[in-house]
């Protein structure tokens, strides 16, 4: 007999089962679990716990919390990055755990995700406000991230955020420079402290931290090009060099002409403002766009600086990440072809570039009937 029921109580009752042998020690692996209801519903779960053991997809009871494996997980940081970890821990406190942490992990079900989802959309942000449908998303991906790692462990037996789909997200435009923008903004910020890395940024579609991350090391005046090699990141903890966001991120970008005259211009300033503080010429490790006193500038107090100067001067509203935008679409715009716009952004893949930017090559399709149309003509004439 592999399993057997015995009353423990008025609607309480204790199931016994056998895993079998263990085949590390030889031992007999018997389980005992309690089921609250009528008999029926307790010869159910038994059934259901024998298949889970004829399938090998058994776990052993355990009264851990979703709070407590979440905190728990997060707390070894696996495999995360530092920002990545701070922003899942963020979303922890503030959107999971508040709603699920007290329920436990092994009964977590697709239903309570679901009303979960439609809390946070409610009233899920501060002071009950709603939350957006990406945001909701980003929450439940780090749950869906949170269970797959518990599935892997065997602390569970599925992953109940794949069956719950998080709300769909439409997509938003992010706003972007154009080409006639382009010419108007960059001769607004002559002069302007934050003028050659705003250069820098619309002539490579580099990422902030990339930016605030190369040294002098990375860039090759003379040859008009800079190497993208590692990426600034900003924690609360503070500041920290690290590898590019992927592999595909080390790469070696072609710089315009206006960019070489302006990493000259500013070669030339930040030496001469390093001599009159006394801190001497740079190394070749010495940052390409720093601090007065030559420490790393910060990748959200940049942002922040440049949305000042943007209302100062009266510049279009474009994020400092719309300027990277800013560069995929202008290269788009000018028919540069999308394996050449992927490599300079440092995408994994075209696939990549085309599923960011598709809306922006919609002018292509037309390209192609009027090149098809010249084929067709040429060959009548023949």
């Amino acid at each position: 007999m592999r399993g057997n029921i015995t009353r423990r109580g008025k609607a309480s009752w204790r199931l016994k089962f056998d895993l079998g042998t263990d085949p590390a020690t030889g031992a007999r692996q018997t389980r005992f679990v309690t089921v609250k209801g009528r008999r029926p519903a307790a010869e159910r779960e038994l059934t259901r716990l024998l298949n889970t053991a004829d399938q090998g997809t058994f776990v052993d009871p355990s009264k851990t919390t979703v709070a407590e494996y979440i905190r728990e997980w997060l707390a070894g940081a696996d495999g995360l990055s530092a920002k990545t970890a701070e922003r899942y821990r963020q979303l922890a406190e503030q959107q999971i755990i508040p709603h699920l942490g007290a329920i436990t992990l092994q009964k977590l079900k697709p239903t309570q995700v679901q009303t979960w989802h439609r809390t946070l959309a409610k009233s899920g942000g501060k002071s009950g406000r709603p939350l957006s449908s990406r945001t909701v998303g980003h929450a439940h991906r780090v749950l869906h991230r949170a269970l797959a790692r518990a599935v892997a462990s065997e602390a569970i037996a599925r992953n109940v955020a794949t069956v719950i789909r998080p709300p769909k997200v439409e997509a938003e435009e992010v706003a972007t420079l154009s080409a006639g923008q382009i010419a108007e903004v960059l001769p607004k910020m002559d002069g302007h402290a934050l003028g050659p890395i705003v250069t820098l940024a619309v002539s490579t579609g580099a990422r902030r931290g990339e930016l605030c991350g190369l040294r002098w090391c990375d860039t090759d005046v003379d040859g008009a090009t800079i190497k993208i090699e590692r990426s600034m990141e900003e924690t609360a903890e503070g500041l920290r060099v690290k590898a590019p966001k992927t592999k595909h991120a080390r790469r070696v970008i072609a710089l315009p002409a206006s960019a070489v005259e302006a990493l000259r211009a500013h070669r030339r300033r930040q030496l001469e403002q390093r001599l009159s503080l006394g801190l001497g010429r740079p190394d070749a490790e010495a940052l390409v766009f720093a601090m007065p006193d030559g420490s790393p500038l910060p990748p959200d107090r940049l942002s922040r600086d440049w949305g000042l100067a943007v209302a100062a001067l009266k510049l279009p509203k474009v994020t400092f990440h719309g300027l990277r935008h800013s560069h995929a679409s202008a290269l788009i715009a000018a028919k540069v072809d999308v394996l050449t716009i992927s490599r300079r952004l440092g995408h994994g893949s075209p696939a990549t570039t085309l599923n960011v930017y598709a809306h922006r090559f919609s002018n292509t399709d037309e390209t192609a009937a009027q090149a098809i149309e010249a084929a067709i003509r040429t060959g009548a004439e023949r």
